[in-house]
């Protein structure tokens, strides 16, 4: 009786550890079917460059049958396999339509992987990681022919024309029409008439320049309605964390007649001590702001008369929240704040007669 009774008690073990054993591989089984349908495609595709490393562009995509907590890694080919955007920033947030972008050097070709969290990309790599394991999906695109939007030159610089809409100032469209040098090289951005709207401009540099001194001399901007918003400012698609590494120069009365009209920024704006408002003159001024590690001084000049010294009209120290350098790229738009207690009315045009960088 004893014996038996003790391998009845060892059966009743065995068959306890079979059905856990069992609810485990189910399980596993169960969540590799729930991702099994899981699918990446590209909505933008940058131009294929070999040798693209100077310069950089938008990649956008779409994913399909994304678990909670997973992410896109981007992989770039120049020879090998390059992760995008930087080795210390490889992934890429799903947004919540199952959408992502970010920015990327170019290569030849493109790649995005749908991952678990935990996973640890290689910063390069001859051989793409296979499906399986931390990895739900890959895929992979030849780069296009030509650029994904217009470009034009400015100031020695190639400008990215910005063609799609944006969310900025309550929501714009935006048109490659609004934005173009003239004969003297001068850059000009206009918010123009379209049946039905307003469309925007914004361009955006080919090229990440990271700590220095960026400068705009830009022509008389006190006539601009308190509707419109002219920007010179950084932005990083991958720097989330750092609110997108965005520091601005903003010439806006916010849609208040009332206000200052223009202020400098070291984002987030609702810290009131990121937000130092001045008044921007009439006349030509020249904008600029040095940027540092844990630094960032901004300041407007003018010249009174040619040759004259520079007088002037505002400046201010940010050192708290400053971002670092990533793969931010030197913006200017000029676009509506919808939000306006007064609408415009009568559209708006800013000239930008030189751009300058120094490191």
């Amino acid at each position: 009786m004893r014996l038996r009774s003790c391998a009845a008690r060892g059966n009743l073990t065995w068959r306890r550890v079979f059905l856990v054993v069992s609810w485990i591989l189910l399980s596993s089984c169960r969540r590799q079917q729930a991702n099994a349908g899981a699918f990446i495609e590209f909505i933008r595709v940058p131009q294929a460059d070999e040798g693209g490393r100077e310069k950089h562009d938008i990649i956008e995509g779409r994913v399909t049958g994304a678990r909670p907590g997973q992410q896109i890694v981007l992989y770039a080919r120049s020879r090998t396999w390059w992760v995008q955007p930087l080795v210390t920033q490889p992934f890429t947030k799903i947004e919540p339509n199952s959408t992502w972008s970010n920015a990327t050097h170019l290569g030849t070709e493109y790649a995005a992987l749908l991952v678990d969290p935990g996973f640890r990309p290689p910063a390069t790599t001859n051989v793409l990681p296979a499906i399986g394991g931390a990895v739900s999906a890959v895929a992979v695109v030849k780069g296009a022919s030509s650029p994904p939007s217009a470009s034009i030159h400015f100031s020695g610089y190639e400008w990215r024309v910005r063609d799609a809409p944006s969310s900025r100032g309550g929501g714009n469209d935006y048109s490659p029409a609004n934005a173009w040098t003239d004969s003297d090289g001068a850059l000009h951005l206009r918010i123009a008439k379209a049946p039905g709207k307003w469309t925007c401009a914004e361009v955006s540099l080919t090229r990440s320049l990271g700590y220095g001194t960026y400068s705009f001399v830009v022509r008389d901007t006190s006539h601009l309605e308190p509707a419109a918003v002219f920007g010179m400012f950084t932005w990083d698609y991958s720097g989330a964390q750092q609110n997108y590494r965005e520091v601005d120069i903003e010439i806006t009365r916010w849609g208040d007649p009332a206000i200052k009209n223009a202020q400098y920024v070291v984002q987030p704006y609702y810290v009131p001590a990121n937000v130092a408002r001045f008044t921007a003159t009439a006349g030509a001024l020249t904008h600029s702001f040095h940027w540092e590690p844990g630094r960032i001084s901004f300041k407007t000049v003018r010249a009174s008369k040619a040759g004259a010294a520079a007088g002037a009209v505002a400046e201010h120290v940010f050192t708290s929240g400053i971002p670092s350098h990533g793969i931010e790229s030197i913006r200017m738009n000029l676009y509506v704040y919808r939000s306006a207690t007064v609408p415009l009315e009568h559209g708006a045009e800013v000239v930008i007669e030189k751009f300058e960088y120094l490191p």
